[in-house]
C-alpha cells in the first residue's frame, strides 16, 4: 500500500493518557504473570499472543468478579426490584477494552503490557467478536445491558449461547458466502459455565386433563425434553460500580449416548439425540424456508424463554418464598417478538406448576410482562402454523386459545358483531392458514408496549396494532433508542475523547450534557483543526484496513459516505448504489470538472436464504469492481464493501464517517441506532424522514443534517396508485441511464442479464420507492458536496452533531423503562458520586 502519511496535530491537541501508580503496575505485571502460567499452563518464553490474551482477560476478569459478587450480593440483601431482559441477539462485540475502560483499568494494564514486551492494540485483535447477534436488535441489547450497569439497576440478561452466531461473511468475485463464526474456537475467557444450573425444556407429547376440588388441571407428558446449561457473562458498569449478568443457555441432552446403540455399531444413531438438542444452540436465524428451519427457529425461541422464566422464577421463590408478589420484585423485557412464548410459559408455570387460578396468574403475567416492538415489517411479527406449534407446544397452544376467549370476549363488548375488529386482534389468523400471532400475543400478556421512536410508536398505534390500541388504550408508549457512549465514543474514538475531556473538562465522561459545551467552539478556527486531525487520524486508520482487506487504495482527504447496516430492500442500499452509477456517469461526461472526491463504504449481511438481498451486495461489488479500474475516474470516485460486519469493525468505521447514510424507505425503519453512532462521532446524516432521524433532525437542527424524499404519508398514498415506476424514471435521464446500464449488463459485462430483475423492480415493482425517491436523493447528494468544499462550514455542522447528540445516550433510555416501564430505581450515578469514587488497580479487593 502506498504510505499514508500519519496525522499531524496541532501543537496544543490534548495528549492521551494517564499517570500510572507504580504499585498498581507492578500489581498488575504480576497477576498477568501468574495467570500466564497458572491459569494458561505457559511461561513466557513459550506464550503466544493467544496465550497472553487470555492471561490479561482471565486477570481482569478477577477484579470483575470480586465487584460482581459485592453488588449481586448488595442487591438482594436490599430486596430490590431486577429486570429480566429476554433477547434472541446480544451483540456485545470485543469486551476486553470496554471492560478495562469501565473499571478504570485502561491505562495501567496497557503500561503493565507494554512492560511485558506486548503491545494492548495487538492483543485486542485476539479476541473474536461474540457471534451472538446480526444487527441493531442485539446491539442495543448490548447498549442496555451495559447502561443498566451504570445506573445500578440489578439485571440479568437472559439469552442463547450460539456456537456459531449468525455467519462469518465471505466476499467470493462479489457474492456473499457463509461460513460458521467459530467465535468459541479459542475458549471464552469471560464466561463462567454454571454446571449445577440446568433446566429441563420439554416439547411435543400430549396434555392430560382432571379436575380437582373443582379445578380442571393439565399435565403435560412431554415427548422430548432437553436440558438448558447456563453460561454467565460479567457485564461491567461505568466506572466499575456495578456490574450485572448475561447469562446464555446452552442446550444438550439428558441422555448424550445411548450406549446399548453404540455397542450395537450405530455409533452415529447413538448420539443423534444429543446432535438434535445441540442444534438449538449452533445458529442464529436458521433459515426457515424449509418446515425443518422453522421447527428449530420455534425451539430455539421456547427453549431460551423457558430456561429463563424457570431461572427467574426459582431466583423470586429463593428470596421471597411465593409468587404471588412476582410483579413487585421482577420486571420481564421481551425484546422484540422472539420471546412472545413468554405469555403462555409464565400461565404455565403459575397455572400448571404452582396451582395458581387462572384470572390470579393472568394478573400477575400481565403485571410482570412488557414487550418492545422493533418493526413495522409483518414478517417480522412472527407467525406459526397451528400444526407445527401444537405438535411442538400443545399445552402452550391451550392456554393461548383460553387467552384469545377472554380477550375476544373483550373485544365482542368493545365492539358487539365487528367481526372485521374481532379478527384483527384475535391471537390466531384464521385467513392465511390459520397460524398464531406472537405480535398480538406479547402486546395482549403485557403491561406496557413501546416503540422505540416517536414516529415508530405513533405508527403502531395506526397500523400493526391499530386496532389493539383501541381495544387496550395507554398500553402503547414510546422509548426512543439510544447508545452507550463508552464504547460508541471512549473506546471507539479515543482520540475525539480525549479533544473533548479537554474541551468540555473531565465530568463529560460521567455526564455527556457537557458535551454541549462544544457548542462554543464550533466556529473558533484552532479548535476546528484539532477536530479535523482526529478525524484524519480515524481516516487513516480506516484506510489502512480497507488496503489490507480489500487491497484497495482510497484517499482520507475524500469525503468518506458510509452505509453499514443489514442489507435489506427497505434500508435502500440499492438506491445508494444507483446514485453512485449516477455519479460516476456524470464524472464520465465531464472529467474536466472539479468533482468532490468520495469514497462510498458499505458494510452488512444479508440473510442467507434472502436471495433479492444478497443480489443487491453483488450489485455493488460489481459496480465497484468497474468504477475503481476505470482510468477515467482517476480515482475520483472509490467503492468499497468491507465483509463480515460486525461491533470491531464498526469501531474503525465509525469515527472515520463524514457522511452517515440514513435512506430507508419512510416509515418502515423502526429507529435506527448506526445514525446515532455515526453523529455522535461527527458524521453528518443524510436521510429520510424515518426512525429515530426525526428526532436526531430535532437535535442537531435543520441546518447541520440532509433531508430528502418522500415522508411516511406520502409513501402509504404513492404504493396506493400503484408500484409501477416507469413514469418517474422517463421522467429522470439519469435514473433512466443508470437502470439502462445495470439492466444491459455495463456493470456485469460476462453475464449481462444478471441484473435484470433489479431493472425490472426499479421499473415496475418499486415497493421501497427507491426510483420514486432517486431525483430528491441525487440532488441532496450534490448539495453534500456543495457543503464538503466549504471546510469551516462543514466542521462546525459536524462539531455540533457531536454537542447535541447527548438525549441519544441509552443511560437516557433506561431511565425512561425504569420510570415508566419496569417500576425500578436508578442507582445515584451522579458524576460527582462518580467522580469520588477511588479506583485502585493495587488488588482485586480494592476495586
Amino acid at each position: 500500500m502506498p504510505t499514508l502519511p500519519e496525522p499531524s496535530f496541532p501543537a496544543d491537541f490534548p495528549k492521551s493518557g494517564q499517570p500510572v501508580d507504580e504499585l498498581a503496575l507492578a500489581e498488575i505485571k504480576g497477576a498477568i504473570l501468574t495467570k500466564l502460567r497458572l491459569a494458561i499452563g505457559k511461561d513466557v518464553g513459550m506464550a503466544t499472543r493467544h496465550d497472553w490474551y487470555n492471561a490479561a482477560a482471565l486477570a481482569l476478569r478477577d477484579r470483575i468478579v470480586h465487584r460482581w459478587l459485592t453488588t449481586d450480593k448488595q442487591s438482594y440483601d436490599a430486596g430490590r426490584k431486577r429486570v429480566y431482559y429476554l433477547s434472541l441477539e446480544f451483540l456485545i462485540g470485543r469486551l476486553f477494552t470496554e471492560a478495562l475502560n469501565n473499571m478504570g483499568l485502561l491505562p495501567v494494564f496497557e503500561a503493565a503490557l507494554g512492560d511485558l514486551g506486548v503491545g494492548l492494540a495487538e492483543l485486542r485483535k485476539c479476541e473474536p467478536d461474540a457471534a451472538l447477534g446480526n444487527g441493531g436488535l442485539g446491539r442495543l441489547a448490548a447498549c442496555f445491558m451495559e447502561s443498566m450497569a451504570t445506573l445500578a439497576i440489578p439485571a440479568i440478561g437472559y439469552g442463547i449461547r450460539y456456537d456459531f452466531g449468525l455467519f462469518r461473511q465471505i466476499i467470493a468475485q462479489g457474492w456473499q458466502q457463509e461460513y460458521p463464526d467459530e467465535w468459541l474456537g479459542f475458549g471464552n475467557p469471560w464466561e463462567f459455565q454454571r454446571s449445577e444450573v440446568v433446566y429441563h425444556v420439554h416439547f411435543g407429547g400430549t396434555v392430560e386433563h382432571v379436575e380437582t376440588d373443582g379445578r380442571d388441571c393439565a399435565t403435560w407428558q412431554p415427548a422430548e425434553t432437553v436440558q438448558a446449561v447456563a453460561y454467565d457473562t460479567p457485564i461491567v458498569g461505568w466506572r466499575g460500580q456495578h456490574v450485572n449478568a448475561l447469562r446464555l443457555w446452552s442446550a444438550r441432552s439428558p441422555d448424550p449416548l445411548k450406549l446399548d446403540v453404540f455397542n450395537t455399531g450405530d455409533y452415529l444413531g447413538a448420539s443423534a439425540e444429543e446432535a438434535r438438542a445441540e442444534s438449538i444452540c449452533k445458529f442464529l436465524y436458521p433459515n426457515d424456508e424449509s418446515p425443518a428451519g422453522r421447527e428449530l427457529r420455534l425451539r430455539q425461541e421456547y427453549f431460551f424463554v423457558s430456561a429463563s422464566l424457570q431461572d427467574l422464577v426459582n431466583r423470586h421463590l429463593a428470596s421471597d418464598g411465593h409468587l404471588r408478589g412476582l410483579a413487585s420484585k421482577a420486571a420481564v423485557q421481551l425484546n422484540d417478538t422472539h420471546p412472545s412464548l413468554a405469555v403462555a410459559e409464565l400461565m404455565r408455570i403459575l397455572v400448571d406448576l404452582h396451582n395458581f387460578r387462572w384470572d390470579n396468574a393472568w394478573r400477575i403475567t400481565v403485571a410482570t410482562l412488557s414487550y418492545t416492538n422493533h418493526t413495522l415489517l409483518p414478517e417480522a411479527l412472527e407467525t406459526w402454523p397451528l400444526e407445527l406449534f401444537e405438535r411442538l407446544l400443545p399445552r402452550h397452544l391451550e392456554i393461548i386459545y383460553r387467552i384469545n376467549v377472554a380477550h375476544l370476549a373483550l373485544a365482542d363488548a368493545r365492539a358487539p358483531d365487528d367481526l372485521e375488529f374481532k379478527a384483527a386482534v384475535s391471537l390466531i389468523d384464521e385467513k392465511s392458514g390459520r397460524k398464531v400471532r406472537m405480535g398480538q400475543l406479547a402486546f395482549v400478556g403485557s403491561h406496557r408496549i413501546n416503540g422505540v421512536s416517536g414516529m415508530h410508536s405513533e405508527l403502531m398505534k395506526e397500523t400493526v396494532f391499530h386496532e389493539l390500541n383501541q381495544l387496550y388504550p395507554g398500553r402503547i408508549t414510546n422509548k426512543t433508542n439510544g447508545i452507550t457512549f463508552r464504547r460508541w465514543l471512549m473506546v471507539a474514538n479515543p482520540k475525539l475523547t480525549d479533544l473533548l475531556r479537554e474541551a468540555c473538562g473531565e465530568a463529560v465522561l460521567d455526564d455527556p450534557t457537557l458535551l454541549r459545551d462544544l457548542e462554543a467552539r464550533a466556529s473558533d478556527n484552532a479548535f476546528q483543526q484539532q477536530f479535523r486531525a482526529v478525524k484524519h487520524h480515524n481516516k487513516i486508520a480506516l484506510a489502512r484496513l480497507v488496503w489490507e482487506r480489500l487491497k484497495l487504495v482510497i484517499d482520507p482527504s475524500a469525503l468518506f459516505d458510509v452505509q453499514i447496516k443489514r442489507i435489506h430492500e427497505y434500508k435502500r442500499q440499492l438506491l445508494n448504489i444507483l446514485e453512485a452509477v449516477a455519479l460516476y456517469h456524470a464524472i464520465k461526461d465531464e472529467p474536466q470538472r472539479d468533482w468532490v472526491p468520495r469514497v462510498k463504504i458499505f458494510a452488512g449481511k444479508a440473510a442467507a436464504s434472502y436471495s433479492y438481498a444478497k443480489l443487491i451486495i453483488k450489485l455493488i461489488n460489481d459496480v465497484a469492481e468497474v468504477i475503481n479500474n476505470d482510468p477515467v475516474i482517476a480515482g475520483r470516485l472509490k467503492i468499497a464493501f468491507l465483509p463480515d460486519y460486525n461491533v470491531s469493525l464498526a469501531e474503525i468505521i465509525i469515527p472515520a464517517a463524514d457522511l452517515s447514510e440514513q435512506i430507508s424507505t419512510a416509515g418502515m425503519e423502526a429507529s435506527g441506532t448506526g445514525n446515532m453512532k455515526l453523529a455522535l462521532n461527527g458524521a453528518l446524516t443524510i436521510g429520510t424522514l424515518d426512525g429515530a432521524n426525526i428526532e436526531i433532525l430535532d437535535h442537531v437542527g435543520p441546518e447541520n443534517i440532509a433531508i430528502f424524499g418522500m415522508k411516511a404519508a406520502e409513501v402509504v398514498a404513492r404504493r396506493k396508485q400503484g408500484l409501477d415506476a416507469t413514469d418517474a424514471i422517463r421522467g429522470s435521464p439519469r435514473l433512466l441511464r443508470s437502470v439502462e446500464a445495470v439492466a444491459a449488463g455495463e456493470f456485469s459485462p460476462g453475464e449481462p442479464d444478471r441484473f435484470q430483475s433489479i431493472a425490472h423492480a426499479l421499473r415496475h415493482l418499486d415497493h421501497y420507492m427507491v426510483s420514486a425517491d432517486f431525483d430528491s436523493y441525487y440532488d441532496c447528494q450534490r448539495g453534500i458536496d456543495a457543503r464538503w468544499q466549504v471546510i469551516p462550514a462543514w466542521t462546525r455542522a459536524s462539531v455540533l452533531n457531536v454537542a447535541r447528540m447527548p438525549w441519544f445516550s441509552s443511560d437516557r433510555t433506561i431511565r425512561e423503562y425504569a420510570r415508566d416501564i419496569w417500576n425500578v430505581p436508578v442507582g445515584a450515578t451522579s458524576s460527582e458520586a462518580l467522580q469520588q469514587r477511588a479506583y485502585s488497580a493495587a488488588g482485586p479487593a480494592s476495586v
